[in-house]
């Protein structure tokens, strides 16, 4: 053990914490040391089960040696090689790898570095597409309240989460937003997909009516909002927007940082919900969380929309230094071999009844207003402390660390989504921590 692991010891000025209340962390840090299977251990040396895959990345669970060891051996063969103009093998390898899992149609792989990077790279394909289609015209994106899409100024422009956007009076012009689909009146305890909702789709019909179909280039959604704590969508309504945007000739994008690789018991979400999107997003499952790694995935109709003009000239002015990096290739083709030899990508339907009804336990207890899942995903929501939002759900987050159970909060909800691994005695444990954190906090 370092000096710097000592929980004593560690010098913490240095290190500005990302979306964390850093004083406060500070006064009495969480930290972890280590992580296998399920569970992280604490520097103090206790386990904590991993209740949220990390953040919604570690999907195969922790401490895989065949990702360790891909790793190692590609550092020592290949360390570097740039994707500008020259190429390295495992990066058209991991992309056809990916291509056989996608989408029927979405096999067109752009590889980025995080899902901030996929979807700001997202709304450039779409805008770049239209241009390069003779509908230069259609540069407006629609997002919508309450989704999450990175930090960069694109995806904050799109998204809907007020904290995320407040800070920042820069954002893209041209950018609007449909509403959410959280509605507690008539969906609260729903189980899976809510029964009500379906119309609000028809959100971005006033949208087009106020700028015109011709002025829009994409719509971007999740279909499962999960930073915002898990809003399944209601039954009928990716139907329904991509309907809408077929009919007005508008690009549909899911962003599926969260959803894709299995965590809801399918490849992606597009596959679960059967509406296949123009563009996807993915990151996060895509390494198992190991090496920074995120890739768009292109219907054939973008992606050869695309190749026109001379064969000389570059189609997409965009990239990064890291695109394809060779690490990243090695983990994430090894990643690939783990779902596929112990079947994680489709192994979350066999866990999902099991997971909706052990969450949905806590319905009945102290300030629960509502509870929500689907597949591999749920979320509990807590009422607030009067003009105190996030304070009783900062107190049970903490209560279930101490207790053994790391989970996401968002405001006084908690999102959860544990490692496809999972077994029904790591659910059983997961919700008694947080219920009796629930009644202990009240």
């Amino acid at each position: 053990m370092t000096l710097h692991q000592i929980p004593n010891t560690i010098k913490t000025d240095s290190f500005w914490m990302p979306f964390t209340a850093n004083r406060q962390f500070k006064k009495a840090p969480r930290l972890f040391s280590s992580a296998e299977g399920m569970h992280y251990t604490t520097v103090d040396g206790r386990k904590v089960i991993d209740g949220s895959a990390g953040l919604w990345c570690v999907n195969a669970g922790h401490g895989r040696k065949q990702i360790a060891a891909a790793v190692e051996r590609q550092l020592m063969t290949l360390d570097f090689a740039p994707t500008f103009q020259m190429g390295h093998p495992l990066a058209f390898d991991f992309a056809e790898r990916l291509a056989e899992i996608a989408p029927k149609g979405l096999d067109r792989i752009f590889f980025t570095n995080s899902g901030s990077e996929s979807v700001d790279t997202a709304l450039k394909i779409a805008l770049a597409y239209h241009r390069a289609t003779g509908q230069s015209s259609r540069t407006r994106l629609i997002g919508r309240e309450r989704g999450y899409h990175g930090v960069g100024f694109g995806g904050m422009s799109v998204g809907g989460m007020v904290a995320n956007r407040r800070a920042f009076a820069t954002h893209l012009p041209g950018v609007d937003h449909i509403r959410h689909t959280h509605d507690l009146s008539r969906n609260a305890f729903a189980k899976d997909q809510p029964e009500h909702g379906a119309e609000l789709a028809d959100d971005l019909e006033r949208l087009v009516g106020l700028h015109g179909a011709e002025t829009i280039a994409a719509v971007i959604v999740e279909p499962v909002p999960g930073s915002t704590a898990v809003l399944p969508p209601p039954k009928g309504y990716l139907q329904r927007l991509r309907e809408i945007c077929d009919k007005h000739g508008i690009l549909l994008i899911f962003d599926e940082v969260i959803t894709g690789f299995g965590r809801l018991g399918t490849p992606f979400a597009a596959n679960f919900f059967g509406v296949t999107p123009d563009l996807m997003t993915t990151a996060k499952g895509i390494t198992n969380g190991t090496i920074p790694c995120g890739a768009v995935f292109a219907s054939r109709k973008v992606h050869d929309g695309m190749m026109v003009g001379p064969e000389n000239a570059m189609e997409l002015f965009h990239g990064y230094t890291y695109s394809a990096h060779p690490t990243a290739c090695a983990a994430g083709i090894a990643t690939l071999d783990i779902y596929k030899d112990e079947g994680l990508l489709t192994r979350g339907a066999t866990m999902a009844e099991y997971w909706r009804d052990a969450l949905h336990q806590l319905k009945g207890l102290p300030n629960v207003v509502d509870i929500r899942n689907c597949g591999l995903m749920g979320a509990v929501e807590l009422a607030p402390r009067d003009g105190a939002v996030g304070a009783r759900g900062y107190d049970v987050m903490v209560d279930c660390f101490n207790t053994g159970l790391y989970l996401r909060m968002s405001g006084d909800s908690f999102a959860m989504s544990p490692p496809l691994i999972v077994e029904k005695s790591h659910i059983d444990q997961m919700v008694s921590i947080l219920g009796d954190a629930i009644k202990k906090v009240a």
